[in-house]
């Protein structure tokens, strides 16, 4: 009985909406941290010196998958406890009722609140730091340690996690920037688990008609064909290690909806070890070694065909400055 306490101890709080309304100062635009594709993050003061959370609003009636995707984010996140994956503390998901107009009159109708809190990392999401022509770029030993913190990240939802759990891995579907988030140590955290799949435990790849994330950042099998694996999550995170390394934006168009010429450009400009140090004058001789291996991982997990592409494993090893064959190539 004491343990089944104390679990239910750690376990997230559902909120009403009031609280949350009072605690955002109502959804106030002053309170906005930044923006997903399932909603929109708030700074909530919590009241008597309680500190701060992180509190991220869904959208009202959205057609789908909002009620499913609360669910889902919920459910996985209550599972996950790791230095690099966001803590989630609190949730509000209630009905309410609300006038609205329709058609010249006013009507009554259902809505959900639905909101999840997490705990509140003070640097925001990685985007805010990333790129060359933000005021508050980080530098290249804060780079590295966050790459290696996203990918260690990632190892826990596709291989430790299973072990724990005797499932399949968890594929998070959403790995971009505003998803990284930073502590005050500049430690990342992976968030925004709407999109999140979990696998069974023999299960390798799934398939879906509904395909949604960010351009530049779905790899082509899941953009094209509506396929899902570990894979997926490598693609994303090639993207990000690239963007990470060379401070450059993955600007993505609807005629290159996966970067391709991005891909291109670092594999034109940063392939020999000469434009390296052309770019990063400053770093010594481990550093450089660090931004090789970067640029040569991420150039791996972006390859079109999924089979070339480096597990989770292999990653976390090579950062780790292991010899790892698929990541000893040249780029």
């Amino acid at each position: 009985m004491a343990s089944q306490q104390s679990l239910a101890s750690t376990l997230p709080r559902a909120l009403p909406a009031t609280f949350m309304k009072e605690i955002t100062n109502d959804f106030s635009t002053d309170q906005e941290l930044g923006r997903s594709v399932f909603g929109t993050v708030y700074k909530g003061v919590l009241p008597e010196g309680g500190g701060m959370i992180a509190v991220k609003r869904l959208a009202e009636n959205e057609p789908v998958p909002f009620g499913i995707t609360f669910e889902t984010e919920v459910t996985n996140l209550m599972a996950l406890k790791h230095e690099n994956i966001v803590e989630l503390v609190h949730y509000c998901h209630e009905a309410q009722k609300k006038v609205v107009q329709h058609n010249g009159r006013y009507v009554i109708v259902d809505v959900t609140e639905s909101c999840l809190c997490y705990k509140y990392l003070p640097n925001g999401s990685l985007d805010k730091h990333l790129y060359a022509d933000t005021s508050s770029m980080i530098n290249w030993d804060t780079r590295f340690k966050i790459i290696k913190g996203i990918s260690q990240g990632l190892h826990f939802l596709h291989k430790d996690l299973n072990l724990d759990m005797e499932r399949g891995p968890l594929i998070h579907m959403n790995l971009v920037p505003n998803s990284i988030w930073l502590d005050d140590n500049w430690v990342p955290k992976i968030a925004d688990f709407g999109l999140s799949r979990l696998f069974g435990k023999e299960q390798t790849r799934m398939y879906t008609v509904n395909v949604k994330g960010y351009n530049g950042y779905m790899a082509p099998e899941y953009l094209y064909r509506g396929e899902i694996s570990t894979m997926s999550d490598i693609y994303s995170l090639g993207m990000l290690i690239l963007e990470i390394t060379t401070g450059e934006k993955n600007c993505a168009v609807s005629e290159d909806r996966s970067a391709r010429k991005f891909v291109d450009n670092v594999h034109q400009n940063l392939k020999t070890n000469e434009q390296i140090i052309h770019k990063y004058p400053s770093l010594g001789p481990n550093g450089l070694q660090q931004v090789r291996a970067c640029i040569v991982i991420g150039l791996k997990c972006v390859e079109v065909d999924r089979n070339k592409r480096p597990t989770i494993v292999d990653i976390v090893n090579k950062l780790n400055g292991k010899r790892v064959p698929i990541l000893d190539l040249q780029a």
